[in-house]
């Protein structure tokens, strides 16, 4: 096992029916409507985390804590961090300044009372703090936040902030700290290489090569994230869906339960908490 530094595992906790590639093809409304195959796949990772000597941080849906509360307190019970990724996934673009504030503090005080935790980090839905949102985290700050993980320094079809720092760093004014998920340089652009779909699409070796680099030559822990989704290659599938988008979804579904293994063997693993804001734990 690799033991020279500490690296942030993430779970976003948001269901199949429930990511931004298929907002075209099921309405929020109809949530209810499809399995929810959260419980069982959360048992999942949280048994990989522990048989790996793992932690983690969980940015949890809303929606999540009040349809599914024994996983929340799952995830609290076994040490690891839980976090807020909003109420129901919407992208933070989408909603008027008052609407971000109504859904991030509704969300925070929900798993709050939930897990029996203070809740200090926030991830937004498909990364969509930018340019467009400039009230964004001062308004994590009104609501309680401490840190977000929001900010992706690339450029996608779907969101990105490019200019942005690839490192954590300070928010004027708010004072919130913004953590954005790993990147590494290649001809002078930055990519994508922090996991979800770019950890199912690289080849195994390659993202352990990510990894060996950032070590090598960042000063800051490495951030994984993932989907309990990812675990589950057996979930029912929405063949109605848009090429792209069920493309990005299913790829490697299959292969990523033993490559998500094989990182926390060779690597070591904890929360955003306590890895980046002083050692300290919520």
């Amino acid at each position: 096992m690799n033991t020279s530094q500490v690296h942030a595992m993430t779970c976003d906790v948001e269901d199949y029916f429930q990511v931004s590639a298929f907002d075209g093809i099921v309405a929020k409304s109809r949530w209810s409507d499809f399995e929810c195959r959260i419980p069982r796949n959360i048992d999942k990772a949280l048994q990989l985390f522990s048989d790996h000597n793992a932690k983690a941080t969980f940015f949890t849906l809303g929606w999540v804590a009040s349809h599914y509360p024994d996983v929340i307190r799952r995830i609290v019970g076994e040490g690891h961090e839980l976090a807020s990724h909003g109420m129901v996934h919407q992208r933070v673009w989408s909603q008027t300044a008052d609407e971000f504030r109504e859904d991030a503090g509704a969300a925070r005080k929900l798993l709050e009372d939930t897990g029996g935790v203070a809740v200090i980090g926030y991830r937004a839905a498909s990364w969509s703090i930018d340019h467009r949102t400039p009230w964004a985290h001062e308004i994590l700050a009104e609501t309680g936040y401490r840190y977000s993980s929001s900010v992706y320094p690339v450029s996608h079809d779907h969101y990105g902030v490019p200019d942005a720092p690839r490192n954590p760093y300070v928010i004027d004014g708010p004072g919130i700290v913004e953590i954005p998920p790993s990147t590494a340089r290649f001809v002078g652009r930055n990519i994508p290489v922090s996991g979800g779909g770019y950890f199912r699409l690289f080849p195994l070796s390659l993202s352990q090569y990510f990894i060996r680099k950032h070590q090598r030559t960042e000063s800051y822990p490495y951030i994984f994230y993932f989907h309990p989704w990812e675990l589950d290659p057996d979930q029912p599938r929405f063949d109605n869906a848009p090429v792209k988008a069920r493309f990005r979804h299913y790829l490697n579904l299959e292969k990523f339960e033993k490559r998500l293994s094989e990182l926390l063997r060779t690597h070591r693993w904890g929360r955003m908490d306590e890895i980046y804001l002083d050692g300290e734990k919520t």
